[in-house]
C-alpha cells in the first residue's frame, strides 16, 4: 500500500534522539528552547512555544486571547475537529464560515457577509481560526482587514503549512495574525512524532502561553504574589496544563528542521508532476493562489462525478483495493454527530458539502519516488476509465 503520507527518519535523526536519551535531560532541557529558536528564526517570528500537539497549541492560543464562556470562535468547516474543539475546551461556542470554491479555505467574502449579519444581531466572534488547508495559506490580508473592522483576533491554524509562504513571507511570521499554530505529527512536513508549536510576536501572549503549557507555574519573581521562600520556590498563578514537549521530540525536530525547505520543494515537484499527468482526467487538480507558496501537505483532487460512471465512494474504494492509500481531508466538522447536537444541519455550508462529496487526497510525501507516483497515476487512470 502506498500511503497518503509518510515521515522520513534518517540516521541523523536517530542519532540525535539517541544522543538525547543518553544526556542528562529527557524533558525540560536545552533541546526544546533550541528547537523553538530554530523555527522562530526560520519563519521570522518573535516567540515560538513548543508543546505536545497542535491541539494543545490551539487550546492555549485561545486561552491566551481570553476566549471563554459567552464568546464565539469561527473557523472553516473543512478542517480537522481540533480547529473547532479548542473553543469548546474554553467554554466558548463555535460557528463556521463556508469555504472558497478554489482554495477550499475559509472564504473572506462569506466571512464578511456573516460578520455583517452577526454585528446586527450582536454576536460577533472573539476569534477567527483561519485554517491553511493542504498547506495553502488563506487570504490573510483580507481576513486581517475584516478583523480590524469587526474587532476579532486571528489564529492561523497552519498545521499543514510550516515551510510555506504568503506574499513572500514565511507562514508564522505573524504579519496578519495574533498567533500561528504548527503541527509536527508524522504525516506533516517535518515531525517530532507528536508535537506542535504556537508562534506570536506579542510578548504578553507568549508569556501567557508559556504559563499555560506548564501547569500555570512560574519561577519568575516578577510574576509572584510574594517574595520567594527560598531558591526552590515556585508559584501556580494560572490553571495550566502539562502540554510540554519532551527533549526527545525536540531533538528529532532539531534534526528534521534542517530539511524543511528541501521537503517543501520536493512536495512541489511531486505536485507539479501530478498536475501534468492528471490534466486530461475528469477531475479538478489543486488550484494555487499566486500570492501563496503552499507547504503542499496534501494533494486533493475533486472528481467530476458527472463525467465518470462510478460514485465518489466507488472510486475511493477501488483506489484502496489497488494498493493506493488515499484518504479524505476532511469530513465537514458540522456534520459530526457531536456538532449536529448543537444544531448544525445539512445545507448550512453548501460549498463545504460539495467539496466533501468530491474530494480525495492522493499520496504525497518527500520520499515518494517516480515509480510510486506513476503507480498512483496509472491506477487512477484505470479507475476513472
Amino acid at each position: 500500500m502506498i500511503p497518503y503520507g509518510r515521515q522520513e527518519i534518517t540516521q541523523a535523526d536517530i542519532d540525535a534522539v539517541v544522543s538525547t536519551l543518553k544526556s542528562d535531560f529527557l524533558t525540560q532541557g536545552p533541546k526544546v528552547p533550541l528547537f523553538e529558536r530554530m523555527i522562530a528564526q526560520h519563519v521570522g517570528a518573535r516567540h515560538a512555544l513548543a508543546v505536545n500537539s497542535a491541539t494543545s497549541a490551539l487550546h492555549i492560543a485561545c486561552l491566551s486571547l481570553g476566549l471563554g464562556k459567552g464568546d464565539w470562535l469561527w473557523t472553516s468547516p473543512i478542517t480537522f475537529v481540533a480547529s473547532a474543539n479548542c473553543a469548546l475546551y474554553c467554554g466558548a461556542a463555535v460557528d463556521f464560515v463556508d469555504i472558497d470554491v478554489n482554495t477550499y479555505n475559509l472564504c473572506p467574502k462569506a466571512l464578511e457577509t456573516k460578520l455583517i449579519a452577526a454585528e446586527q444581531q450582536g454576536w460577533l466572534p472573539k476569534i477567527v481560526v483561519a485554517v491553511h488547508l493542504c498547506g495553502q495559506p488563506c487570504d490573510m490580508q483580507a481576513i486581517h482587514a475584516l478583523s480590524q473592522r469587526f474587532g476579532f483576533s486571528i489564529i492561523e491554524d497552519a498545521s499543514h503549512a510550516v515551510g510555506g509562504k504568503y506574499q513572500g513571507d514565511f507562514i508564522g511570521s505573524g504579519q496578519y495574525s495574533d498567533i500561528t499554530v504548527f503541527s509536527f505529527h508524522p504525516v506533516k512536513i517535518v515531525t517530532t512524532a507528536e508535537g506542535g508549536m504556537a508562534l506570536t510576536n506579542s510578548d504578553a501572549l507568549a508569556s501567557r502561553m508559556d504559563l499555560l503549557r506548564s501547569h500555570g507555574i512560574t519561577r519568575d519573581p516578577a510574576l509572584m504574589t510574594q517574595d520567594a521562600d527560598g531558591p526552590w520556590y515556585y508559584q501556580q498563578i494560572e490553571l495550566g496544563f502539562n502540554y510540554r514537549m519532551t527533549e526527545l521530540q525536540a531533538a528529532l525536530g532539531v534534526s528534521q528542521v534542517g530539511r524543511l525547505d528541501d521537503y517543501v520543494a520536493k512536495r512541489h515537484q511531486l505536485a507539479e508532476r501530478y498536475d501534468k499527468a492528471l490534466e486530461s482526467l475528469p477531475l479538478v487538480t489543486p488550484w494555487q493562489h499566486p500570492d501563496s507558496y503552499s507547504g503542499r501537505h496534501l494533494y486533493v483532487i475533486r472528481l467530476k462525478l458527472g463525467q465518470i460512471n462510478n460514485s465518489h465512494r466507488e472510486v475511493f474504494e477501488a483506489l484502496r483495493e489497488h494498493g493506493i492509500g488515499v484518504n479524505l481531508h476532511y469530513i465537514p466538522v458540522p456534520a459530526q454527530p457531536y456538532y449536529e447536537q448543537m444544531g448544525f444541519r445539512k445545507g448550512d455550508f453548501p460549498e463545504a458539502e460539495r467539496y466533501y462529496s468530491e474530494a480525495i487526497s492522493l499520496p504525497l510525501y518527500p520520499t515518494m519516488n517516480p515509480a510510486q507516483q506513476d503507480e498512483v497515476i496509472d491506477v487512477l487512470q484505470k479507475v476513472l476509465g
